[in-house]
């Protein structure tokens, strides 16, 4: 019997595209949870062949790639300058790394060259692996609930194979997080706003894109689209006309700082951001304004500024 909760994951950025860089438990265990890997998935080809009797015919595989889904709790490395430990993960999900010793490290999308990382899951006794991995990330910042970064994964199909859990996997790179809630997550404002917020989520939207023809096998990034969700107490139009702001289709800066010391905080920017589709919430008696919202790129490629400080 394999137990699902005797699992592992491993991550090490590729220096050659879809070559695999042997990541290790010691220097290269990514701690996550809610994880789904799906080891063979893609497309099949119907046979359809005519016979002199009923009944279906073989599939035949025609580009085989495989998954993998899992959370990351969203906390810093603990020493200002420092990458988090689960930084290969964001660089290749397009975004560029910026390191400035004893300050910060920041991350904004890009438009080139993108990196890619082989990812090793373990899941008791079984060894999936996915080679030229690239993925998309979802941000989610929620009250009272632990910040996480929302990873999917596509990459190269490799054959499963049995193997053993390394042993003593390293995840003291990786720190205890902080709840959403006002004493840790105090700075955040929404086109000038800085009332209640219950939940803020930010998608990078990456189109993300498998690809098998003659002569090429890759996992690209083929456009990106940013976007989001706010929940936030409605505030009197006077305050704030959010109404008046999704008519006109106005966008203004976004900017949210989760964590209290140096070293501990993650702060996320947004130049130009739209709101559209605006719902009321009842939250606890309350009325709260949940809208969707679109991070546009100003100078380009600056739509979403992340930084670790």
């Amino acid at each position: 019997m394999k137990v699902m909760r005797k699992a592992l994951i491993l991550a090490k950025l590729e220096t050659t595209y879809n070559v695999d860089p042997t990541p290790t438990a010691a220097a290269n265990a990514i701690l996550v949870r809610n994880m789904s890997v799906q080891p063979v998935t893609g497309d099949f080809v119907p046979r359809d062949v005519i016979r002199p009797y009923l009944g279906g015919d073989e599939q035949l595989p025609a580009a085989i790639y495989s998954t993998a889904n899992f959370e990351v709790e969203l906390a810093a490395s603990g020493t200002a300058g420092t990458a988090p430990k689960f930084s290969q993960l964001l660089r290749a999900c397009g975004l560029s790394e910026t390191i400035t010793a004893s300050t910060d490290v920041k991350y904004a999308p890009t438009s080139g060259t993108n990196e890619s990382v082989t990812i090793y899951y373990y899941l008791d006794g079984l060894l999936h692996k996915l080679t030229g991995a690239r993925g998309t990330v979802v941000f989610a910042l929620t009250a009272k609930q632990i910040p996480v970064a929302q990873f999917a994964f596509t990459g190269m199909c490799v054959p499963v194979t049995d193997a053993a859990l390394p042993a003593s996997p390293d995840f003291s790179g990786f720190k205890t997080p902080q709840v959403v809630n006002n004493t840790n997550t105090a700075a955040w404002s929404l086109h000038g706003f800085t009332g209640a917020c219950e939940a803020l989520s930010i998608d990078l939207g990456n189109t993300v894109s498998y690809r098998n023809l003659i002569g090429m096998e890759t996992v690209e990034l083929t456009d990106r689209s940013t976007t989001g969700s706010a929940t936030l107490e409605m505030p009197a139009i006077a305050t704030k006309d959010f109404p008046g702001i999704i008519r006109a289709a106005t966008t203004g800066a976004l900017s949210i700082t989760h964590g209290t010391t140096a070293g501990n905080k993650v702060k996320f920017d947004a130049p130009k951001v739209q709101l559209s589709n605006p719902q009321y919430q009842d939250s606890e008696g309350s009325v709260f304004l949940q809208a969707a919202l679109s991070l546009v790129p100003d100078a380009g490629n600056d739509e979403l500024l992340i930084t670790f400080l």
